[in-house]
């Protein structure tokens, strides 16, 4: 029987990068182009401003997203090397570690060795992935994804406000980009 069932989780990693992204593309393009714009600039220099803070924030919103993504990737590889290693040179005792966790989980002794063994069998690093890591592959952390996602996402919202000072009349630029925030 094939499972269907798609569950949100399996989007946050990305989602979670885009929702920061949107919302950091608004206020911080926002509050650059309300700076500019309380200077009294010219129109035409506050979107100067506002599409280069979009160009500016959404890079640099992707290279961070990047960074901090590729740091929780190499966590986890280096997690799950250990376990393969402890995997190769202590095999009784990860099963036993396994045990230990389904008989947490509620299963009786007997049961959580026949399920560790079973799972083991199939799979062993798979088995202490998701049982001892908490570690899925829907929820393994994808860099490039994330990084896409913010630096997108980034300029979506920070066209906000440079669309807004495109449309406003000359003499409510502050106003309205602040109202865009």
């Amino acid at each position: 029987m094939v499972h269907r069932e798609r569950h949100r989780s399996e989007r946050i990693g990305w989602l979670r990068a885009a929702v920061l992204g949107a919302n950091d593309g608004i206020v911080s393009t926002a509050s650059l182009v309300v700076g500019v714009a309380a200077a009294d600039a010219a129109r035409q220099n506050v979107l100067i401003a506002g599409v280069a803070g979009l160009v500016a924030g959404a890079l640099s919103m992707a290279a961070g997203e990047y960074v901090s993504v590729s740091s929780q990737a190499d966590t986890e590889q280096a997690d799950l090397a250990r376990e393969r290693h402890e995997l190769a040179t202590q095999p009784q005792g990860e099963e036993d570690e396994l045990v230990g966790i389904y008989e947490r989980r509620g299963l009786d002794s007997d049961l959580a060795r026949t399920v560790a063994r079973r799972l083991m069998a199939r799979g062993a690093l798979a088995a202490h992935a998701r049982d001892e890591l908490g570690l899925t592959e829907e929820l393994a952390a994808r860099p490039l994804q994330a990084a896409l996602a913010s630096a997108a996402t980034f300029a979506v919202g920070a066209g906000v406000p440079v669309l807004t000072i495109m449309l406003a009349p000359a003499g409510a630029l502050v106003t309205a980009a602040s109202s865009a925030a």
